[in-house]
């Protein structure tokens, strides 16, 4: 997984712009009733989804705009927080309660989380690292810890 080759590390906007910048992308989402906000995967183009997960010490629902592509039935995020260094809110969430759903253009999808490993792992992140056009590797370097690659898979509706 090559990089640019640059002597500095990636520059990255301040951590209110990033904050403010996913809030808004919300209240788009909210304000039009779900008509903009997300988006399905082009080429070379991540794809826009709404995670809902709940908060595993309040029990209240929660929902996330992320970026996503696909791999067959399942959607793969990143569980990067912005590229800061603790893990977002959401991924801690889904590692208490894997069991969700998922909003996508025109659908709603029950899905169930999970970390790829091994060569899974190595696989999705090549297929990310070419969105960010090699630089994946640098922001990454950016955190104290490894960034999970989440799976979503397809999940039944009713786990019963």
């Amino acid at each position: 997984m090559g990089g640019t080759g640059r002597s500095t590390p990636p520059r990255l906007p301040p951590r209110w712009f990033i904050r403010m910048f996913w809030a808004g992308h919300r209240a788009v989402f909210r304000g039009t009733g779900g008509r903009l906000g997300l988006a399905r995967p082009k080429p070379g183009k991540a794809g826009l989804m709404r995670l809902r997960t709940v908060g595993r010490r309040s029990g209240d629902p929660h929902a996330v705009m992320l970026a996503y592509i696909e791999d067959g039935p399942n959607l793969v995020t990143l569980a990067m927080n912005g590229w800061g260094d603790p893990p977002p809110a959401w991924w801690l969430n889904l590692q208490a309660g894997p069991q969700t759903t998922v909003d996508l253009p025109g659908e709603e999808r029950a899905v169930r989380g999970r970390v790829a490993q091994g060569d899974e792992r190595e696989r999705l992140w090549a297929r990310y690292a070419e969105l960010f056009e090699g630089d994946l590797d640098e922001y990454a370097a950016m955190r104290s810890r490894e960034t999970p690659v989440v799976v979503l898979e397809p999940a039944a509706s009713d786990p019963s």
